[in-house]
């Protein structure tokens, strides 16, 4: 079993004003929340936005072991990168740049699904990934501008599509982020317990839910660190 530690950074010694507070304990519930509803995605164990170090808070997620990835299940993980932008949206009606490193991840992610694994309807069955490596020592891509510009209107429409879904699903959960953000505020820190609590239990994996409660911490593998760098304003 193997954790996924995300870590939200910022200025030592940052002092953080309550609206950004509020901005950053949104952003993270949009986060959980987005992740806690869809079928495909890491559910949360733990989130704080208590600033330690750099870092202006934690979240400890648990993926799905698994040797293939669908195009569903990348569009789900999509969706739960967006969830701290579409909390923003929803709950202040604006967006900050607390969301880097999620737009990065996303972004890449799409591309990928359009040129590497060949998951797009418009392009079909083909990758542009070069298993040889010499791909860097190429001064012309292996397409044309047209097919250029059809992988970038596929990757806006994808990215589009997900953060809409996203969007839509926090929109009509909305009184229950106020409820999780809320708690993350008061406490600084919220659980799979309280996850549970606002949304109900997760149905369609009660096997990993079981497997997570059966799971001693010791036992678990810090598998990845992802540094999220922010601005002066931002959350991550």
């Amino acid at each position: 079993m193997q954790l996924i530690v995300l870590l939200a950074v910022g200025k030592e010694n940052k002092i953080i004003s309550t609206h950004e507070k509020n901005v950053i304990a949104y952003h993270e519930s949009g986060h959980a929340a987005v992740s806690w509803l869809l079928e495909h995605t890491a559910p949360l164990i733990k989130v704080t936005i208590v600033p330690r170090g750099n870092s202006l808070g934690a979240a400890w997620y648990l993926p799905e072991e698994r040797q293939i990835t669908t195009r569903e299940q990348i569009l789900d993980e999509m969706c739960a990168a967006l969830g701290g932008r579409a909390a923003e949206q929803v709950k202040f009606g604006a967006i900050s740049t607390g969301a880097l490193s999620d737009l990065e991840k996303i972004t890449k992610q799409a591309y990928a699904t359009v040129t590497v694994f060949g998951l797009n309807d418009a392009l079909g069955n083909i990758s542009y990934y070069d298993s040889t490596g010499n791909a860097d020592y190429n001064f012309t891509k292996p397409y044309s501008e047209k097919t250029a510009e059809l992988i970038d209107f596929e990757v806006k429409k994808m990215i589009d599509e997900a953060y809409k879904r996203t969007l839509d699903l926090l929109r009509n959960n909305l009184s229950k982020l106020d409820i999780l953000a809320t708690t993350l505020l008061e406490k600084e820190v919220i659980y799979k317990e309280d996850l549970e609590r606002v949304f109900g239990k997760r149905t369609w994996d009660k096997e990993e839910n079981d497997k997570l409660v059966n799971t001693p911490v010791e036992e678990t593998i810090i598998a990845k660190v992802e540094e999220k760098p922010t601005q002066e304003n931002s959350p991550a």
